[in-house]
């Protein structure tokens, strides 16, 4: 499979896996509830995020998110598809790590058109101390800017150098 075959599968898992637990979210947990499953340490909860990450800006009647936002993220895939028409076949970690952003910024793109915000529901907390809510859309953004991380610390640059001194 061709590396436009493997992003897009990997993009599409993504997507699905990511809709499919939203959707669940929004059929079981009633919007503000939380379920423990792990007591004081792990819940499910049903948070919707007008914001941007880790809630940021997030307000109930902050919509002009919305209209920043959304171009921000097409814009990203945009660059993302760029970037990966210019790999080699041979970038497989940078190859996933774009897939897998790719993955999460359409899951939560999605979110923004049909609910004018992103379902959270992972809410991971240590007594007071709690995580922002996130979903699997963001973990997936969150691994492949880790896999981005790692290309960029200890790859050596392809780049020649064609001027001499």
């Amino acid at each position: 499979m061709n590396r436009y075959g493997q992003v897009t599968l990997i993009a599409l898992i993504i997507v699905t896996l990511d809709q499919i637990s939203k959707g669940i979210i929004i059929r079981t947990i009633a919007l503000y509830d939380r379920i423990p499953v792990i007591d004081g340490f792990f819940n499910l909860v049903h948070i919707r995020n007008k914001g941007i990450a880790f809630g940021l800006l997030n307000s109930p009647d902050h919509s002009l998110g919305f209209f920043v936002q959304v171009p921000a993220i097409i814009l990203a895939l945009a660059i993302i598809g760029w970037w990966l028409a210019k790999l080699s076949d041979k970038d497989n970690l940078l190859l996933w790590g774009l897939a897998l952003i790719m993955g999460g910024a359409i899951g939560n793109l999605i979110d923004r058109f049909r609910h004018q915000a992103v379902i959270d529901f992972l809410d991971f907390h240590i007594g007071s101390y709690a995580w922002p809510a996130f979903n699997l859309a963001d973990s997936a953004i969150t691994v492949g800017a880790i896999c981005l991380g790692i290309v960029f610390l200890f790859s050596k640059p392809s780049v020649t150098d064609s001027k001499k001194d």
